[in-house]
């Protein structure tokens, strides 16, 4: 495993900052780590990266302790942290070079600073003070950075906070590639990103771990019930689809558009199916929905009441 968190707890005072979490993530992962503010998720993301030291437990990075070896571990990570700063009165090209120098690369630096600059997309934007770029080329730029000595584990934490929507898709296809030979462990509170380029998603809440889980099986866990939509042509008696078995709740969304709540989805648009044959009903639409990762995020850290 690229990152392997033991028992990891963290006080602040008489805070509880994170409650004896585990978890790990391997090669070539992409990992959302998701919680609300207060959660936990960057104190864990400063205790991996090496920059705060938890109060007990463990964290290997490639297999070198952080907490005894945390030079070593450093170097296998890459790190853009929140808010990302930077020095705006230096050149992009300046600046890289003085975060390889710090990483005492020795050998090849300009090359490798035009590979991460081609890498992260910034060649347009590669001649100008990190002062006078946008938002979002200033993250490429602590992309870049993070990324300059090469390291096998990539800590990314809010990369695409306050970005505009074209910022986003840039920066998100950025981390998806990175993900292809990287462990990419990042934050985020835009969810639809998460379940965009994710793996597997972790959601830490109050300093525990709530669920870690591929996005799939984590809306399934999280399914107490089904949604079955059907549009027909015409409007229907409510009462008819009530008779259906298996149906728990129906809402007219339109004359014409019923939503089924229900435990056995796949049961239910076979009735429908067969109710339509026998009372001469013309289906447009039949189709189930499942619950997204933002009703499932809500559930877990109890913003919501469970369906």
């Amino acid at each position: 495993m690229s990152i392997s968190i033991t028992n990891l707890t963290k006080n602040f005072g008489t805070q509880k900052a994170i409650d004896n979490i585990s978890f790990s993530a391997a090669n070539n992962e992409i990992v959302g780590f998701l919680g609300p503010n207060g959660a936990g998720k960057s104190t864990t993301m400063k205790i991996v990266t090496g920059y705060l030291r938890a109060d007990s437990g463990s964290v290997l990075v490639n297999g070198i302790d952080v907490n005894t070896n945390s030079l070593e571990a450093k170097k296998q990570i890459g790190y853009l942290p929140e808010g990302n700063p930077l020095y705006y009165e230096m050149y992009v090209r300046e600046y890289l070079g003085f975060i390889a120098e710090i990483h005492q690369i020795k050998k090849g630096v300009k090359k490798r600073i035009e590979e991460v600059i081609d890498l992260t997309g910034l060649r347009v934007e590669s001649n100008k003070k990190t002062g006078q770029l946008s938002k979002g080329y200033k993250q490429r730029v602590g992309l870049a950075a993070a990324l300059i000595h090469n390291p096998a584990v990539l800590i990314l934490d809010e990369p695409t906070s306050g970005l505009d929507p074209n910022q986003i898709i840039e920066i998100r296809q950025v981390i998806k590639n990175l993900g292809k030979d990287k462990t990419v462990l990042f934050s985020s509170h835009i969810l639809q990103e998460v379940e965009s380029i994710c793996d597997r998603v972790i959601i830490i809440n109050k300093g525990n771990i709530v669920a870690d889980d591929t996005l799939s099986n984590l809306q399934l866990a999280n399914n107490t019930y089904h949604v079955v939509v059907v549009q027909f042509s015409k409007n229907v008696d409510a009462q008819i689809l009530l008779n259906i078995s298996e149906v728990q709740k129906i809402e007219e969304e339109t004359p014409f558009i019923y939503k089924l709540q229900t435990s056995d989805p796949e049961n239910i648009k076979k009735q429908i199916l067969k109710l339509s044959l026998e009372n001469n009903l013309n289906i447009l639409s039949l189709r189930s929905e499942t619950k997204s990762l933002e009703d499932v995020f809500r559930n877990l850290t109890g913003n919501i009441q469970n369906n």
